[in-house]
């Protein structure tokens, strides 16, 4: 079982904008997010960086930290 998955930022909906158009090339958000996406969280001692087998899936850490920094 994954975890809980949104939406994907260069996919379209109802509205015309996407958000990745919304933020500068140039951002801090970028390079955190590409700084998180490359560790290796289980490595790093997240105890829940695979799913659990029983229950809802949780939050995956890498959007957890992302929001944290």
């Amino acid at each position: 079982m994954g975890y809980i998955e949104g939406e994907g930022r260069h996919q379209g909906t109802l509205f015309p904008v996407l958000l990745d158009d919304l933020v500068p090339t140039e951002h801090v958000c970028r390079v955190i997010d590409a700084f998180v996406d490359g560790l290796r969280m289980a490595d790093l001692g997240f105890e829940r960086a695979e799913a659990a087998e029983t229950g809802r899936p949780g939050y995956d850490p890498r959007d957890l930290l992302k929001l944290c920094l």
